[in-house]
């Protein structure tokens, strides 16, 4: 399965309305992003066992560890969790940032250094979303 397959078998198997708001997302997300590279994370370590909520990916950041290696990994996740939603924003280096600038104006959803959670998309500002996602894709593309 490639990777446009495998998002839409993971959108899909998603419960109404959750299913429906991570569709709307995964369009508003190819609406902001630049033209690039797509990911689908199944949340499995190498023994195939869950660790994680799987993600959907968007664009290409370069990790440098402490060690000087370097992976590829997406600048933009989303992802459905138990209470909601979660829209992954990485790279940015001030983990204060996204809750100072956007914490006040999203609606109903927890920041934190490079997460926003809540639980429907009709409860956060739209053009606040696209906002914060425009300045993280902002700060990945100057590393």
């Amino acid at each position: 399965m490639n990777t446009q397959e495998q998002i839409e078998t993971y959108l899909a198997s998603q419960p109404e309305p959750k299913r429906n708001d991570l569709q709307a997302l995964h369009y508003l997300m190819l609406e902001v992003m630049p033209p690039g590279k797509l990911w689908f994370l199944d949340g499995k370590n190498s023994n195939n066992k869950l660790v994680t909520n799987p993600a959907i990916g968007y664009g290409v950041r370069t990790i440098i560890y402490a060690d000087g290696k370097t992976r590829e990994f997406y600048q933009i996740g989303i992802s459905a969790n138990t209470a909601g939603i979660s829209v992954y924003i990485l790279g940015i280096d001030d983990k204060t940032y996204l809750a100072k600038r956007f914490g006040e104006t999203i609606g109903k959803a927890s920041v934190s250094g490079y997460c926003i959670k809540f639980k429907r998309l009709t409860d956060i500002d739209l053009d606040t979303l696209k906002a914060a996602i425009r300045y993280g894709i902002e700060m990945t593309n100057k590393e």
